[in-house]
């Protein structure tokens, strides 16, 4: 099979479309699916390599991502353009990010469809953290410095007309995701209501509907930049414990926008609301520190205060409703993990006068 076609399934990966992609004879595959209720949008596999040489110079395993398996979550790829934004990515974008990204082998889209195969380096040697487990706060601050690191490398340069194809945070993409959350309510209430905490409801009440007003006040009084917009503990890998190393995943939700959407949503979602609130001042002036050792000069620190207790209305809450109420959680871990969403970012939202502020926003 040649590595011009792109496969269907994993089973169209055979020893001869991995021999043709890494330029090796290799006679065997084993393959077996990890990361089942965290790739929502992608299928994840392992793939295991056995050469025809003694001594190959290829890998022994590699990473592969696929399609969803599930038609409704694979629809929703294509038409928020994820998919295709993060083979893009990794073909055009990726080489100016110095520290933190995943050596790639093949990245391909059928454009315009939910066909797509991203081959990758195995990085099963670094830990995944569980989201309902949360980060410690060494790896938040891990997390926090590679964040501001990539941030820097096109702050201010965004609204560029290169980067054009890249969705921004106030455009089509997110009045899609406004109006589909109209219609998500009432099946997300109906599945997580019953976790939240005191307000928690009201806030996603008050927030449907204005998700985009909430990203248009945000987007107005701040610097652009690349954001990941799903910058999550399940999408990072951490080297060993007092090791700054970490990979980042997925980038199929890019956008154009605000870094701080990717702090808030981070920090909001991926650590134990104790722990956060314990940790989150320090956190903050890591990354802004961080981001003025970068050359970032036009940012202060009390404009990173105010975008981030506004970005707890933003990403964390639209992803637990859009992850909630509208994708595929026939699985277990999949419905864990979008409790964990809606609870701790609804709690991350009280925390920072969410409710006054969103009112402030759209009207009492």
């Amino acid at each position: 099979m040649s590595t011009t076609k792109i496969p269907q399934n994993i089973a169209e990966i055979d020893p001869e479309w991995m021999s043709n992609l890494l330029h090796q004879s290799i006679s065997e595959l084993t393959v077996r699916q990890i990361g089942q209720g965290v790739g929502i949008m992608g299928d994840i596999y392992q793939v295991g390599l056995r050469y025809e040489a003694e001594m190959p110079d290829g890998p022994s395993s590699v990473v592969v991502k696929l399609p969803s398996s599930f038609e409704e979550n694979r629809a929703q790829g294509v038409a928020l353009g994820m998919f295709e934004a993060e083979v893009r990515f990794y073909n055009e974008l990726a080489d100016q990010v110095a520290v933190g990204l995943p050596q790639i082998f093949k990245a391909e889209i059928a454009s315009g469809t939910a066909d797509f195969v991203i081959v990758m380096e195995d990085l099963s040697d670094l830990q995944m953290v569980d989201q309902a487990v949360g980060m410690t706060a060494d790896q938040a601050s891990t997390a926090v410095n590679i964040l501001a690191h990539v941030h820097a490398v096109w702050w201010g340069r965004a609204q560029d007309v290169s980067m054009a194809w890249i969705p921004d945070m106030v455009g089509p993409r997110i009045e899609f995701v406004d109006q589909a959350l109209a219609q998500m309510l009432p099946v997300f209430l109906d599945g997580f209501g019953p976790a939240l905490p005191d307000g928690g409801r009201e806030i996603y009440e008050r927030f449907t509907g204005n998700y985009l007003k909430v990203n248009q006040v945000v987007a107005e009084r701040s610097p652009w930049t690349l954001v990941h917009q799903d910058f999550r503990v399940e999408n990072l890998l951490f080297g060993e414990a007092g090791s700054d190393r970490m990979v980042v995943l997925d980038w199929q939700g890019i956008g154009r926008g605000p870094g701080a959407y990717d702090l808030g949503y981070l920090l909001g979602g991926s650590m134990v609301p104790e722990l956060r609130r314990n940790h989150e001042s320090e956190l903050l002036a890591s990354y802004h520190q961080q981001l003025s050792r970068l050359g970032v000069t036009d940012y202060s620190a009390e404009q990173l205060a105010e975008d981030y207790a506004l970005a707890q209305l933003q990403g964390g809450l639209a992803t637990a409703m859009f992850v909630g109420g509208g994708m595929d959680l026939s699985n277990e871990r999949g419905r864990e993990l979008a409790t964990t969403m809606a609870t701790r970012h609804v709690m991350a939202a009280l925390d920072h006068d969410g409710l006054s502020r969103l009112n402030d926003i759209v009207g009492s």
